[in-house]
C-alpha cells in the first residue's frame, strides 16, 4: 500500500518542482521594476549635474566677456526743483514742514530707430560651448517735450536744463569694449560712463545735452556691445522700430512683443519690430523711471558671482526712483539642440522601456514556456537603465542624434544577446531586440514631437494594454503548474 511520495537518489529524474501562480510572478515582476526607481532617479540626477556643470563652464566662457545684454534708451533725464510735505518727531510731537527737493524728470524719444547686427561666435572649454557675439547698434531718435507739460505736474521755469543728460544703457557694461558715439543735430557729444537707464539698473553710458527744451532735437548715436546668448532692447517713447539682423541659424523671439516680420534663412536671419506707444502704455515725460524687465536668460545670469548684478550699482532712490517694470523684445541666440533638455526628457520614458520589455518577459514565461528569474529581471532592466548614462555620455562629444543611434544600438545589442539566452531561444531574442527598437525609434520621435507626445504615448499604452489582455484571457493567473515530470511513486 502507498504511503507516499519519495525520491529516489539514485533515479535519473528530478524532483517535481511547483512554480508560482502567474499572479505571483507578476506580482515580483512589479516590484523588480519599482526597485529600478532608484537607478532611474540616479539618471535623473546625473543629467541634472552635467547640465549645472555645463552652465558654470558657460559662465566661465562669458566672463569677461559680457551676459545677456539689454539694452535701452535713449532718454533725457532733466534735474528738476518741487516741494515736498514732511513730517518729523520734535519732542514728541508731530511737526510738517513744506521743503524743497530735486527730483529727475524723464523724457522719452518721440521716435526712436535702432539698427542692430549681430555677429554670433561660438567659444569652448573642453567639450562645453557657449554662444557668444558681438552687435553694432546704430539709432535715431527724436525728442520734443510735450506742449501740455505742466498737466504732468512739472513746469518749464522749474527745470534745470544745464544739467540735463542724454542717457543710454546696457546692463552688462562688460560688453561695452568698443565705446559709443552720441550727436545733436549732426554735432558730437563727449560720453560718459555710467547713468544708464533704470530699465539697465543704472549701467551704460550718457552726455551732457544742450539743449533748453525749445523745439525738436535729433539725436543719432551707435555703439558695439558684446554679450552671450541673447540681446533684448526696451522700447520707449512714442513708436520705436528695431530691425535686427545676424548670421545665427537658430534664433528664438520672445518678449512682451514678437516681431512684425521675420525671414530665417540658411545664412542667418532678420527681423523687425514696431512698438507705438499706445502698446507700452507710458506717458512721453515721468518723474520716475522704469525698473529692469523681466527677462529669464538675464535672472539667471544675474544669480552667478561671475555677472555684474543690479545690487552691485545701487540707485539713489532720492534722485533716481524707479516706478514699475519695463517690458522689453528678446531675441536669442539659442542652441540648436538642447541635448540636456532632451536627456531629461528621454529619462522619463524609462518605465516605457521596462515596463514593454519586462511584459514581454512574463508572457514569454506564463505563456510560452520560458522560466525568467528575478536576477534576469533586474539585470535587464539595469541595462535598459543603462541606456540613459550612455546617451548623456555620447551626447556630450559627438551630439545628441549619433549618441541615441550609438546608445541604443549597444543597449539592443546586448539585451537581444542575453534575452536568447534567458529565452532559450535567438527567436524570441530576435522579437526583444526587434520590439526595443521600436520603442526607441517611438522615443526619438516623441522626443522631436513634443505636442503630440501625449497622445502618441496614450494610444500606444493602451494597445499595449489590448495585446496583454488578448494574450492572457485564457490565463488563470492564480494557478500554480508543474513543468517537470513527476517522480516514480513507492508503493
Amino acid at each position: 500500500m502507498a504511503f507516499g511520495t519519495r525520491h529516489d537518489p539514485d533515479s535519473t529524474q528530478p524532483a517535481p518542482r511547483r512554480e508560482r501562480s502567474p499572479g505571483i510572478k507578476l506580482l515580483f515582476v512589479v516590484l523588480i521594476g519599482l526597485a529600478l526607481i532608484v537607478p532611474l532617479m540616479v539618471s535623473y540626477a546625473l543629467v541634472w549635474d552635467r547640465q549645472q556643470q555645463s552652465e558654470t563652464a558657460q559662465a566661465s566662457i562669458n566672463a569677461g566677456w559680457g551676459g545677456p545684454q539689454v539694452i535701452a534708451g535713449p532718454i533725457i533725464s532733466v534735474p528738476f526743483r518741487t516741494t515736498q510735505t514732511e513730517q518729523r518727531q520734535v519732542d514728541g510731537k508731530t511737526v510738517t514742514s513744506v521743503v524743497e527737493v530735486e527730483r529727475l524728470l524723464y523724457i522719452s524719444p518721440i521716435a526712436n530707430r535702432v539698427t542692430t547686427q549681430v555677429e554670433p561666435q561660438e567659444r569652448r572649454i573642453s567639450i562645453y560651448s557657449s554662444v557668444l557675439y558681438e552687435a553694432d547698434i546704430t539709432g535715431a531718435a527724436t525728442f520734443e517735450l510735450p506742449a501740455d507739460l505742466a498737466r504732468f505736474g512739472v513746469t518749464r521755469e522749474r527745470l534745470i536744463w544745464d544739467r540735463a543728460e542724454l542717457r543710454i544703457g546696457a546692463s552688462d557694461a562688460r560688453g561695452l569694449t568698443k565705446g559709443g558715439v552720441i550727436r545733436i543735430n549732426g554735432n558730437p557729444l563727449t560720453v560718459q560712463p555710467g547713468k544708464g537707464p533704470g530699465a539697465t539698473s543704472g549701467q551704460g553710458f550718457f552726455a551732457f545735452l544742450p539743449w533748453t527744451g525749445e523745439g525738436r532735437i535729433a539725436i543719432d548715436y551707435s555703439f558695439g556691445l558684446r554679450g552671450s546668448r541673447s540681446l533684448s532692447l526696451v522700447p520707449r517713447g512714442g513708436q520705436t522700430q528695431w530691425q535686427v539682423s545676424s548670421a545665427w541659424q537658430s534664433p528664438s523671439f520672445s518678449g512682451a512683443f514678437l516681431p512684425e516680420q521675420r525671414e530665417l534663412r540658411e545664412d542667418g536671419f532678420r527681423a523687425s519690430y514696431t512698438v507705438d506707444k499706445l502698446a507700452l502704455g507710458q506717458p512721453p515725460v515721468a518723474t520716475e523711471d522704469l525698473g529692469a524687465p523681466d527677462i529669464p536668460d538675464v535672472a539667471r545670469y544675474a544669480s552667478s558671482s561671475m555677472n555684474v548684478t543690479a545690487a552691485a550699482y545701487p540707485v539713489d532712490s532720492r534722485s533716481e526712483m524707479i516706478g514699475g517694470q519695463s517690458q522689453a523684445v528678446t531675441v536669442g541666440l539659442v542652441e540648436p539642440v538642447n541635448l540636456y533638455s532632451k536627456v531629461d526628457r528621454s529619462v522619463k520614458y524609462g518605465f516605457l522601456f521596462i515596463g514593454f520589455t519586462f511584459l514581454a518577459f512574463l508572457l514569454f514565461d506564463i505563456v510560452g514556456g520560458a522560466r525568467v528569474a528575478a536576477a534576469e529581471y533586474l539585470l535587464t532592466g539595469v541595462g535598459l537603465v543603462l541606456f540613459f548614462v550612455l546617451l548623456l555620455a555620447f551626447a556630450e562629444v559627438i551630439g545628441f542624434t549619433l549618441a541615441y543611434l550609438a546608445a541604443a544600438a549597444a543597449v539592443i545589442g546586448l539585451l537581444s544577446a542575453y534575452s536568447a539566452a534567458v529565452l532559450k531561444s535567438w527567436k524570441r531574442g530576435g522579437f526583444i531586440g526587434a520590439m526595443l527598437t521600436a520603442l526607441y525609434a517611438l522615443l526619438f520621435v516623441l522626443l522631436n514631437l513634443e505636442a503630440w507626445s501625449l497622445l502618441i504615448g496614450a494610444v500606444l499604452l493602451f494597445l499595449a494594454l489590448a495585446g496583454v489582455m488578448y494574450a492572457t484571457r485564457n490565463l488563470d493567473w492564480g494557478a500554480a503548474v508543474r513543468r517537470d515530470p513527476p517522480p516514480e511513486s513507492a508503493v
